[in-house]
């Protein structure tokens, strides 16, 4: 469950909340200000996410707040009214802020003040942190702090947070802020006035005296680099080029995030799978080490392999965001995904996706619009992530063992399958459970800069923490939880077993080599025996009847419930079903002979093309991933639309299977 921010009484810890435009510097701030000490939470009552840290101050401890950014206090979006409610004490159990740290951007004065000045009408103590002054002194513009600090009526610091520079001065400032007499009353919370028009504006006083302000503390000629931006943005924005160019970036990260974490993912997987061999090693036989070895060793490794995935996205989401690109990218891809319901924004966790659902549905924070976020959450696990593509291997070697041609074009029909399905979802949704049109894209297009390397680790490490201390624990119980359903009821001894080793002591003594590959046949029978005998196995045969249809028998069930922990279990499922042992899945070969030769009570061939084609249609279509249903609950905060992702999916792919199946059994 999502940890909200803290709602203890601050009795005597006083609290400083930092508030500022999108792209003002908030977050650099707050990271040099905080470092690696900040957590992340949900405000409470919402899915809006902010962080938090504590600090001291001259020895003072202090909750540092980071609110999400605004453009004004008269909210336009969650973000805003989060903003907006916290500052005015409209959040249940939480007072308003001590003391507050505005960031203004010095390259974008004027548009920056008008929040500056509704919020020193709050009659808080603030401090104004002027960023971005060298970005300005490079337009030719040089702001007076002093003349300024007497314009608003607090102090006002030039800081380069990335440099380290003004830190010291901010901290020293805030001291004494939080040290001032107690505020006058604030305002109620519906005391704001609303902005319904151009003529006659109510804020129109307001963006008169922020122009003037500006006027009277900015000295020297403005000069532009819009010359050099717009010639960067009539390739980035173009409609055609700025298209090519945003593939380009994406496929770029998703190969990456394909290819180059899977020497981390490989290692991870080989270090728990030496721990688990060490305490397996370590503890007699039985079922708390196997519970050990393979519920929660197996289970922490199986979430911990995803680390490297969600990390170089982040990673790269980070860089694009402070480059200044990722609104670019939202812009370009607007148009082309508004036609089915989508914000521009959406693209890329869709692409993201085709690597991991979990990060990707993590990534969708970057899509302000809470209907437009849901959406995409929604569809996003049916893009083709990595743990399909042993199933797709697996089914395509079954069809075509020795056609290449026509197992690549049938692996890429899988992956485009997907991709239509998402978008056509996208679609209906937009048309039925949440209507309307997704909202247009108004953003700022901000100036190029270079990304600070150090907010993009600190970002990476925040993300990828909080995958493991929220969705990693709901992961762990339910690998724990399919442990159990493989495991019990006991079974006896497989009687194929019993005959196997009779013959395996019979040849001891004049083959040994004979009699080893016999009892290892006989664990492998064992072990089929056990898992057709336990929970699974007979929900297996319980599903029969309903996946019948499909082409799918009880073993078939059996893969198909194990794989709810992650898609590619099936896989090892079916070489254990088979009588290949778990080691079956690293010896493709050898269980695809097997399950290439396997008959049905009918004598007919069980994995024919129509029950080829059937599975690898449900698998393209299915959730068949647990983990990702935990993290779409933390990201909704709700159980609801985990739910019916889970339903919504499980009928498209039960319906499209049986489709593909009858189908291509009446064409034979």
């Amino acid at each position: 469950m999502v940890q909200p921010i803290p709602l203890e009484p601050h009795v005597q810890r006083k609290s400083i909340a930092v508030i500022g435009n999108p792209n003002s510097g908030k977050s650099t701030l707050f990271n040099a200000l905080t470092g690696l000490n900040a957590q992340t939470g949900n405000f409470p009552g919402t899915t809006v996410e902010g962080k938090h840290a504590r600090i001291r101050l001259d020895g003072i401890p202090v909750e540092l707040i980071d609110l999400p950014g605004a453009y004004s206090l008269q909210a336009a979006t969650p973000d805003e009214q989060v903003a907006s409610d916290y500052l005015l004490g409209c959040i249940v159990n939480r007072e308003p802020p001590d003391a507050l740290v505005v960031t203004v951007d010095a390259s974008n004065l004027e548009r920056n003040l008008f929040l500056a000045s509704q919020v020193l009408e709050l009659g808080m103590p603030t401090v104004i942190a002027l960023t971005m002054v060298d970005i300005a002194e490079r337009h030719g513009m040089r702001i007076n702090t002093e003349k300024l600090s007497g314009e608003l009526g607090c102090p006002v610091l030039a800081v380069n947070a990335k440099a380290g520079k003004g830190i010291a001065e901010i901290k020293v400032a805030l001291l004494a802020s939080i040290g001032e007499p107690e505020p006058p009353p604030r305002k109620d919370c519906l005391d704001l006035p609303a902005c319904d028009s151009c003529t006659s504006c109510a804020f129109n006083s307001r963006f008169n005296w922020t122009e003037d302000v500006t006027s009277r503390v900015v000295s020297g000629e403005a000069r532009t680099t819009r010359e050099r931006t717009d010639r960067i943005d009539s390739v980035l924005t173009h409609p055609k080029l700025g298209l090519l160019a945003f593939m380009v970036v994406m496929l770029t990260i998703f190969y990456l995030i394909f290819r180059v974490a899977q020497i981390p993912m490989e290692l991870i997987d080989g270090l728990f799978g030496t721990v688990g061999a060490w305490v397996e090693g370590l503890l007699p036989p039985g079922d708390f080490r196997n519970l050990l070895v393979q519920g929660v060793i197996g289970g922490v490794g199986g979430m911990l392999i995803f680390l490297p995935q969600i990390g170089i996205l982040f990673f790269f989401l980070a860089l694009l965001e402070d480059t200044g690109y990722m609104a670019r990218a939202a812009f370009v891809m607007d148009r082309l995904m508004r036609r089915v319901g989508l914000p521009g924004t959406a693209f890329v966790p869709m692409v993201s996706a085709h690597a991991c659902a979990i990060p990707a549905i993590m990534s969708t924070r970057i899509i302000g619009d809470p209907r437009d976020r849901l959406l995409t959450i929604l569809v996003l696990p049916l893009m083709t992530c990595s743990a399909r593509i042993p199933v797709y291997a697996m089914v395509t070697a079954l069809l075509f063992p020795n056609k290449h041609l026509l197992a690549a074009l049938v692996f890429c029909g899988a992956i485009s399958l997907g991709v239509i399905a998402a978008l056509v979802m996208a679609f209906i949704f937009r048309h039925t459970i949440l209507p309307g049109e997704s909202k247009p894209l108004i953003l700022e297009l901000p100036g190029y800069k270079l990304p600070s390397l150090r907010n993009a680790l600190l970002y990476t490490v925040d993300r990828s923490w909080v995958f493991i201390k929220q969705a990693g624990t709901i992961i762990l119980m339910i690998s724990i939880i399919l442990w159990v359903l493989a495991t019990y009821p006991k079974s006896g001894t497989a009687p194929g077993a019993v005959v196997l080793l009779e013959q395996a002591e019979s040849l001891k003594t004049s083959d040994a080599a004979g009699a080893a590959r016999l009892e290892a046949q006989a664990a492998r029978e064992s072990h089929r025996y056990a898992l057709e005998q336990s929970m699974a196995g007979r929900m297996g045969k319980c599903i029969e009847p309903i996946v019948r249809p499909l082409g799918f028998d009880w073993q078939i069930g059996i893969g198909i419930i194990s794989s709810f922990a992650a898609r590619e279990v099936i896989v090892s499922t079916l070489s254990v079903v088979y009588g290949m042992g778990e080691e079956g899945a690293d010896e493709p070969e050898g269980l695809y002979a097997s399950m290439r030769k396997a008959k049905g009570p009918d004598g007919k061939l069980k994995f024919n093309t129509a029950t080829c084609l059937s599975l690898l249609v449900f698998y393209v279509l299915a959730m068949q991933c647990l983990p990702t249903q935990a993290v779409t609950k933390r990201e909704t905060n709700s159980w609801k639309w985990a739910a019916f992702q889970l339903g919504y999916m499980s009928v498209l792919a039960y319906v499209a299977a049986l489709m593909t199946y009858q189908l291509v059994s009446r064409l034979g």
